[in-house]
């Protein structure tokens, strides 16, 4: 047995990284609940669709308006829009339907200009994505009725806890319904209430978006990575179910429809907005086609004894210690798919040496140093390993001067040579292999927890989950495996140990694309990696000349 198994096993092993990411750009695996039925898709062109019809109980027919305007400029003209401003939004809220079309994050930058805030919910400008709610049951109001509201600006000023956006619209009785938008300070919760609704009516909280991907940035765009984006419900008996805007233009989408629990969300790369019920309340969700390219999917809910139907809101940044609190189960929509074993206590202790230092950067490193010590005994073993078989190496190379011509031969003396002297040619690659799980969860950390998103390290790395504008990391990456490579056994094969050598510069390449905090990461295990290899080498050749 010979180094070009090694060679063969590290290659095949960094290949297991690129289809990997092959395998998510597909969308794979998928998350998905036992099949049941979903609700038809809606036949009605534009952004409003039909007003969803519950099955819990039964309501009186003629639910259902007419149909909207074909065009978003359609639906649009002359209506008035109230503009809200609080310490975490800027948004917008239109009469017609009494809709949340326009929400800007004002403390998260936008993906491509900095200087923007980034916009969630949009009116067709790069999506069309809006918040909608309404009432089902015949003359009530809903996403297409017109409301009146007091348009212009609504601030919340210093020293305001919280702001209301009321509502007002006619009902078919006679009577007035009521829908009131409540911004929290410092919370990403708009709670949302409608009251004056009659007994035996339901209501209905929907998002309604057109089925492009969110965008990505820098590293991630460059390699063409995507993560999902769709809706996704959660009840505690099926737990988290992603569904994929084809499914459900197909009329295939699989998910669970009714329960007394769960949540539905809009999921996208780093943000979320989700519809959070009250617990104990029966709900049904539905999601359907309701356009060219466009979807709603919501929940509908029974209104109460008064009259009131209320519901929460969030619509925000996926941050995981947050959005476990808000509701059961809300931290899944930051998925790692089947490395969340991997990958959730790795960010849980990245977040927890990010508390003490205050840096995404140095908590990576922290981190690196937390693994390094972790896997120190299987690191030292390999290392030995591979110092015994530096020793061996001028050996091997008589043998194969000795046997060159003869191939089975010289497998036969080295595997008896490897037995003699108890050594594992394979054993230096353990570290490496062990390390992949590890490199992949971590990659998708980065690329997945919006915490790391505009994360600075020192310098002029500024967005740790992008890759190093000046590539000076994955220089000194490279630099640091070149040095790690010289500290190997050589080959005793002329081509082998140019193979051998040329590996860090085809890794240097891949790594000019990675994330910043992941080459990072690779760069200081190195760093570490070698001032273990060189003290156990050191003391290994140092035994063999006694």
């Amino acid at each position: 047995m010979d180094n070009r198994r090694l060679i063969l096993l590290l290659v095949f092993s960094f290949s297991l990284i690129m289809l990997w990411d092959a395998w998510q750009r597909q969308g794979l695996p998928k998350t998905t609940a036992p099949a049941v039925t979903s609700v038809p898709a809606a036949t009605t062109a534009g952004a409003g669709g039909v007003v969803p019809t519950p099955t819990l109980p039964a309501v009186p027919a003629g639910a259902v308006p007419a149909a909207v305007p074909a065009t978003l400029a359609a639906v649009n003209a002359g209506v008035a829009s109230a503009k809200i401003r609080t310490d975490l939004y800027a948004a917008e809220i239109s009469s017609l339907g009494g809709d949340i079309t326009r929400l800007e994050l004002v403390r998260h930058p936008d993906t491509e200009d900095k200087s923007k805030n980034f916009v969630l919910f949009d009116n067709g400008g790069k999506h069309l994505y809006l918040a909608q709610s309404g009432l089902i049951g015949e003359g009530l109001p809903n996403h297409k009725t017109e409301w009146k509201l007091a348009a212009g600006d609504h601030v919340l000023k210093d020293g305001e806890q919280r702001l209301e956006v009321r509502l007002e619209a006619a009902t078919a009785s006679g009577g007035k319904a009521v829908k009131t938008y409540v911004f929290n300070r410092g919370s990403y919760q708009i709670e949302v209430r409608q009251e004056g609704v009659p007994a035996g009516a339901h209501a209905y909280y929907q998002i309604t978006r057109d089925g492009k991907p969110a965008e990505v940035q820098g590293s991630s765009m460059m390699m063409g990575v995507t993560t999902f984006t769709g809706p996704a419900v959660y009840t505690e008996a099926e737990k988290y179910q992603k569904v994929d805007f084809a499914d459900i233009q197909k009329n295939k989408a699989k998910f669970a429809q009714k329960s007394d629990s769960g949540w539905l969300a809009m999921v996208q790369h780093y943000f979320v907005s989700a519809w959070l019920p009250a617990a104990g309340v029966a709900r049904e969700f539905y999601m359907r086609k309701v356009g060219e390219d466009v979807y709603s999917a919501g929940v509908i809910l029974p209104v109460g004894a008064d009259g009131v139907s209320k519901i929460s809101l969030y619509a925000g940044p996926q941050e995981q210690d947050k959005l476990e609190k808000i509701a059961p189960g809300l931290d899944l929509v930051v998925d790692y798919g089947w490395l969340t074993v991997i990958a959730a206590p790795l960010f849980w202790v990245l977040g927890a040496i990010y508390k003490l230092v205050g840096n995404w950067g140095w908590a990576i490193i922290g981190l690196t140093l937390l693994l390094k010590l972790a896997f120190f005994p299987l690191s030292a073993a390999s290392y030995k390993s591979m110092a015994k078989m530096r020793v061996l190496t001028p050996k091997l190379v008589k043998l194969k001067e000795a046997y060159g011509d003869d191939k089975q031969r010289l497998n036969q003396e080295m595997m008896a040579m490897y037995k003699r002297e108890k050594v594992n040619p394979l054993g230096g690659c353990l570290p490496v292999l062990v390390q992949i799980p590890v490199f992949i969860a971590l990659y998708w950390v980065l690329l997945g927890t919006v915490e790391m998103r505009n994360a600075p390290w020192l310098g002029w790395i500024t967005d740790l989950s992008v890759k190093d504008p000046f590539y000076v990391l994955p220089l000194i990456m490279g630099a640091t495996m070149f040095i790690q490579t010289k500290l190997n056994p050589t080959p005793p094969d002329p081509i082998q140990a140019k193979v051998m050598l040329f590996m860090p510069i085809m890794f240097t390449g891949m790594f000019l694309f990675f994330p910043a905090g992941l080459v990072l990461y690779w760069t200081v295990n190195n760093i570490l990696s070698i001032a273990q290899q060189w003290q156990i080498t050191r003391l290994v050749e140092a035994g063999e000349k006694k």
